[in-house]
């Protein structure tokens, strides 16, 4: 299913003249008005048509007692004294100031009723019932009669309103950079109003007015924008059992988290009707509202078949990473994971290499890859769009995606009680990449493939890409995706360090940056020859990997042998090192590693050409 089917356009109808209801003359023309009224509702009922500004349906006793009660209240003002009037005036000022305070769309009332009479899964869903049972959620001032006659009953519309958050409040309140990871109970999110939910009420149609008068470059972190999807989807879970559909009105797209495309029924310009799947909704309004706090697996036991659960990484471009996701799947083994192994690649992998791949327990999966239209020719990134593919998986509910320079030390199965996108921060409001609880959906992969021209990363890279489309994420510690990175503060960097190599281990997941152990020398971390990569550089950690490395059977740790390319660019790395007399002096060390001198190095020729690129 696509993300929008093209719904058709309703027919134009005639906007009728407004009637005279001010009070003076409310009595007098009571009988022309009720002759106008019952021939303009049977000629608006038939046609269906929601362009009007005069209805008011309402039944001849109803409308004689808002006469008589419109004829009370004009003799009532007439005898209230002018300090009545004072504070009566004071009343509807604190009240109009109370309803400016909350965050209304300019969504079009009429043009959403128009949309929802003419759609056929509503039509179909008003054919079972003998009225519909509608709530509105964040409208100023809805016409009820209006959604009445949409209804098809007498009972108006139910009205949720919520305030706004407090303006000092921005996206980074809710998604800020750092938090107590370490005590969870030391942060909080702070107060987003959420719209009270009678008990026992049931709903048929959510209809809710979404904040959002244009799209713009920040539209997708928008805390009013993300307030009013929350409340719809609170709204809708504590109204249905099962399924309850819910019609959002707004010019920005849906948090396609939280309402899936796989639930979408119909779209139109500013309108989207979903059927949402309940029970999923609940567990995600169960998460706290942004990465302000620790997203933590359910206390309730959550159902698995594991048969559609699986740990994922992927290969393109380059041969370099085969030994990084021969080590990543013996260490998620290693664990005790019983998971599917699941490995994209392309075409640039080699038989060989495959078979290495499967022998240490991956499902090996060939794809096309998707280039990055925004990237240089030969750059880093200019194929990492093929990340996408993970979405295709859909022989699977979810899937754990790890870098495949990432090696496990503890078990991550509780990620899959988690939903989409779950990760650890990188920096900012930012999510990594590198550990990712996603769930596989054809349309959500077309949304991600469609959107590439006109969705800017930040990085130029896919975490950058995924970081503008999944907006809405929830956190986990950073134990589970521990960078190798280490900067000038020194108790930091202390701590980071105990960490890497607690006994029995502390960290989940160890993540290698700069260059990769395998690519290296064993003696120590070659992220020491060159000034940029310092800050990657550690020689216990590096040491850490080749402890797993040496746990592997002999016919996987082939595969993690130095080519003879790699010795020599190694080499040239110490040179320049030595020249520039590194103060660590790790380029005094002599090679002992049996990798380094069972390989030789590149011809004379070809060490000259290398030095030119």
């Amino acid at each position: 299913m696509r993300i929008s089917n093209t719904v058709a356009e309703p027919r134009h109808r005639q906007t009728g003249e407004g009637d005279d209801l001010s009070p003076t003359n409310l009595l007098s023309n009571w009988d022309e008005k009720k002759v106008r009224k019952d021939a303009e509702k049977k000629k608006l009922e038939e046609s269906g048509s929601f362009s009007y500004t005069f209805l008011e349906r309402k039944r001849n006793k109803a409308f004689t007692a808002l006469v008589f009660a419109a004829a009370s209240l004009i003799t009532l003002l007439l005898l209230t004294t002018s300090q009545s009037d004072v504070v009566l005036q004071n009343l509807r000022s604190q009240d109009r100031r109370q309803l400016d305070q909350r965050p209304y769309s300019t969504c079009n009332e009429d043009g959403v009723l128009r949309w929802l009479q003419s759609s056929k899964e509503i039509r179909a869903l008003k054919r079972t019932k003998e009225a519909l049972q509608v709530g509105l959620v964040n409208f100023k001032k809805p016409e009820s009669i209006k959604w009445e006659l949409f209804s098809g009953g007498d009972e108006s519309p139910h009205l949720f309103k919520f305030k706004t958050v407090k303006k000092r409040l921005d996206w980074s309140s809710f998604f800020p950079e750092d938090i107590d990871e370490n005590d969870p109970t030391n942060s909080s999110c702070p107060n987003m109003p959420m719209p009270s939910v009678p008990k026992n009420l049931t709903l048929d149609l959510v209809v809710a007015s979404i904040p959002c008068d244009s799209p713009s470059n920040d539209w997708a972190r928008n805390v009013n924008c993300l307030q009013a999807f929350l409340a719809a989807a609170k709204v809708a879970a504590n109204t249905g059992t099962d399924f309850v559909y819910v019609a959002l009105c707004g010019k920005c797209r849906p948090i396609p988290n939280l309402f899936v495309c796989q639930e979408l029924i119909e779209h139109q310009d500013g309108y989207w009707l979903y059927k949402l799947n309940l029970k999923r909704v609940r567990g995600l309004l169960a998460l706290p509202v942004g990465s302000c706090q620790l997203a933590m697996p359910p206390k309730a036991k959550v159902e698995h078949v594991e048969s559609r659960e699986a740990y994922a990484t992927i290969l393109h471009s380059a041969q370099s990473y085969v030994c990084g996701a021969i080590s990543l799947a013996h260490s998620i083994r290693s664990t005790g994971s019983t998971r599917d192994l699941v490995l994209l690649v392309d075409e640039s992998i080699r038989l060989d290499q495959r078979q290495g791949l499967e022998l240490a327990g991956w499902k090996v999966f060939t794809i096309q890859r998707i280039r990055n239209p925004k990237a240089e020719p030969s750059s880093y990134n200019e194929w990492n769009y093929s990340k996408f593919r993970l979405w295709q998986l859909t022989q699977y509910d979810k899937i754990i995606y790890i870098d495949a320079d990432i090696v496990l030390l503890r078990n991550l199965d509780f990620l899959f009680d988690l939903p989409e996108i779950t990760a650890t921060r990188n920096d900012q409001s930012l999510f990594n990449s590198g550990v990712m609880v996603i769930e596989p959906c054809n349309c959500t992969f077309e949304f991600l493939v469609d959107n590439i021209g006109s969705i800017d990363s930040y990085n130029g890279g896919d975490q950058g890409y995924l970081n503008e489309i999944f907006t809405w994420w929830h956190r986990l510690p950073g134990t589970v995706n521990f960078l190798k990175h280490f900067d000038n503060n020194t108790v930091e960097n202390r701590r980071k360090l105990q960490l890497f190599t607690a006994e029995p281990p502390v960290l989940y997941a160890m993540h290698f940056l700069g260059i990769k152990p395998w690519l290296c020398f064993r003696d120590y971390d070659c992220n020491w020859n060159q000034d940029q990569l310092h800050i990657f550089a550690s020689d216990p950690v590096h040491a850490m990997w080749w402890k797993i490395h040496d746990t592997m059977p002999a016919e996987l740790q082939k595969f993690c042998v130095l080519q003879g390319t790699q010795k020599f660019l190694l080499e040239w790395d110490i040179i320049k090192a030595k020249r520039k007399r590194y103060p660590d002096g790790h380029w005094k060390i002599k090679i002992e590693d049996p990798r380094w001198h069972g390989v030789k190095s590149q011809s004379v020729r070809k060490r000259r050409r290398l030095l030119e690129d």
